[in-house]
């Protein structure tokens, strides 16, 4: 039996909300019909989001086409940023990859673009941890959709979905896999019947936790 874990990127594997807020602005500031700035708690609110959701909310006082146009610049910006820089990888990440790859096929799905995923594999060099990949910029499908699709194309069998936000427990359960909580990640989470992490370290041990109890 394939087992696997699919990971969500932005506050599950690294925060580059410092990283976005610096590209953004340097972006925002050559558009002189406008007069927007962003701070790391707004990019914060928006890291999970997909780009056709934050374009209206951000961007609130222009035109949808310019909201979309001004949001493709940020985005281009980002991913020169993130290219050269790399973002904030969360503790213990490499060291936690190395053993659960051994045991585990593992993915990233995200509601990111795919130039922005490539730059964390590339800067960082990790993409050989990671089996497979897949985001909403690319598929045009929800998080849950993508769940599903990379689960089976790789014929996973048994998987867990870690995250950090309410919306990835929600498509974790559109999904029907179980969810894990990146507890130190940028959300909070309601209910109950989904297991907790506070540092990635933490994953392998509780894995084992819950492959002994199914």
């Amino acid at each position: 039996m394939h087992r696997g874990i699919l990971f969500d990127l932005d506050g599950t594997l690294w925060d580059t909300s410092k990283q976005v807020v610096t590209a953004w602005n340097r972006a925002l500031k050559k558009c002189p019909d406008i007069d927007y700035g962003i701070t790391e708690e707004e990019m914060r609110g928006f890291m999970g989001m997909k780009a056709e959701e934050i374009a209206p909310l951000f961007f609130r006082d222009v035109s949808k086409d310019r909201a979309i146009e001004l949001l493709r610049l940020c985005l281009a910006e980002e991913v020169r940023e993130l290219s050269t820089r790399g973002g904030t990888l969360y503790p213990h990440l490499e060291e936690t990859l190395q053993v659960l790859s051994r045991s585990y096929g593992l993915a990233v799905v995200s509601n990111c673009q795919p130039k922005y995923l490539q730059a964390f594999f590339d800067y960082h060099k990790l993409g050989g941890y990671f089996t497979d990949w897949e985001c909403a910029g690319r598929t045009g499908l929800s998080k849950g959709e993508n769940i599903r699709l990379v689960q089976s194309r790789n014929n996973m069998e048994r998987i867990v979905f870690v995250g950090d936000t309410q919306g990835d427990c929600d498509a974790a359960e559109f999904a029907g896999v179980p969810f894990i909580h990146a507890a130190y990640g940028f959300g909070e989470i309601s209910g109950d019947g989904y297991t907790r992490v506070s540092y990635l370290n933490e994953l392998p041990l509780i894995l084992n936790h819950l492959n002994d109890k199914r």
